[in-house]
């Protein structure tokens, strides 16, 4: 079966809160502390067993822990000349994870970088260079599909977007390309665009899913879930984080139970020809079990 077939898809939960809440020993880390990605050739053994607590929860898309394994984050931990080798370790370690478990597919990971074109930060070309080479990594790998998420720039989007097409047409690889954009509170992407302006902006790419992620929990994406579900005729996604992010004794913390995120998840499925969930900051393998049990049946 491919992904394609499967009615509702369930992705795991949050990679970058789950290496935080490992507390690894400073020497995982040698001189790259803050990049989690350089875990993938430092400390395997952590990632496989985070994709393996998700697996046990029920997720069945395991991301790659390379949401920032462009060139472009990696060179400000100077680990530019490692994009493909930390790419390739990262769909090996997510395989490994689910060995023979059918129905698992692994995701390939694409972040939206430090830097937006929109904003001065760098060049179309300069981020088409960057994202060619780890789209090319990560399929070369064989990821199952990708997901272009957190995005925050409708240019960056369309670059990003058309690198991935093409880079598939290189390979002779077709996988669903999924993406998932950023809503900030206020109601639009950082660099001020709505749902309204990201429909019409994707709508002539052959995308596999539009949604959104991170920024903020279920209850801030609901008009905009609405929106696509009203003006979207593809798949549409929902990763949330687990709720607004509050500071408790100087420490981020997500205050929603795995209960009441996977009641707010069913709702969207139900209301909201929502068909692909899974979570963002904050979430546990405890919410992700929590969804699965919630959606049974559905």
């Amino acid at each position: 079966m491919s992904i394609k077939d499967e009615n509702i898809i369930i992705f795991d939960g949050a990679c970058g809160t789950s290496i935080h809440a490992a507390n690894l020993d400073d020497a995982v880390w040698d001189a790259h502390d803050g990049c989690n990605e350089y875990l993938n050739l430092s400390a395997p053994e952590v990632i496989i067993d985070i994709h393996r607590d998700f697996l046990a929860a029920g997720a069945m898309v395991l991301e790659t822990n390379t949401f920032g394994a462009s060139g472009i984050v990696l060179a400000e931990y100077g680990l530019e000349t490692q994009v493909e080798a930390i790419n390739h370790r990262a769909v090996e370690h997510a395989r490994q994870a689910i060995g023979n478990q059918p129905g698992r597919y692994v995701a390939g990971s694409i972040g939206p970088t430090t830097k937006l074109p929109s904003l001065g930060h760098i060049t179309v070309d300069e981020l088409a260079d960057a994202m060619n080479v780890q789209i090319r990594a990560l399929l070369t790998a064989g990821v199952d599909l990708l997901i272009v998420e957190t995005c925050q720039d409708l240019l960056q989007v369309k670059t990003v977007l058309v690198c991935c097409f093409d880079q598939m047409e290189k390979a002779q690889r077709n996988v669903p390309v999924m993406l998932s954009v950023t809503i900030e509170r206020q109601g639009t992407m950082l660099v001020g665009s709505d749902i309204e302006s990201v429909v019409a902006t994707v709508e002539p790419y052959p995308i596999f899913s539009l949604g959104l992620n991170c920024a903020t929990g279920p209850e801030d994406m609901k008009s905009h879930i609405h929106y696509l579900n009203h003006n979207w005729t593809g798949r549409i996604s929902c990763i949330p984080n687990q709720g607004l992010p509050e500071v408790v004794d100087g420490q981020t913390a997500y205050p929603m139970t795995p209960d009441d995120f996977a009641k707010a998840m069913k709702q969207f499925i139900v209301e909201d020809r929502v068909t692909i969930v899974g979570g963002c900051c904050g979430t546990t393998p405890g919410h992700i079990r929590a969804l699965v049990r919630e959606l049974e049946g559905i």
